[in-house]
């Protein structure tokens, strides 16, 4: 689907060559409710959202393929290593 210029959200970079490979977990229902701050541009097939819930921060990655949706989370994490998280996710430093 191709979207307009002015809806394109943020774009995650090229993975770099020497990244930091994180760990996904499946999700769990920790909490309530779940705010989603940021979030990339839904014109790609994954999409990553930086969520909060409960006082804490974690990444949330979402996979769509031609069948299903899979989405993982990262652990969750003191909202300043969260923000660090994601922006080495944004820069390709980490996936």
């Amino acid at each position: 689907m191709e979207l307009p210029a002015p809806f394109h959200g943020i774009h995650v970079a090229p993975l770099q060559k020497a990244h930091e490979k994180l760990e996904w977990w499946e999700p769990l229902p920790r909490a309530s409710r779940v705010r989603v701050h940021l979030h990339t541009c839904e014109c790609k097939a994954t999409v990553f959202e930086l969520c909060q819930a409960g006082g804490l921060k974690f990444v949330r990655r979402s996979v769509r393929g031609p069948e299903s949706v899979i989405v993982h989370e990262t652990e969750w994490l003191r909202v300043v290593k969260a923000e660090q998280l994601w922006q080495r996710i944004l820069l390709g430093e980490a996936r």
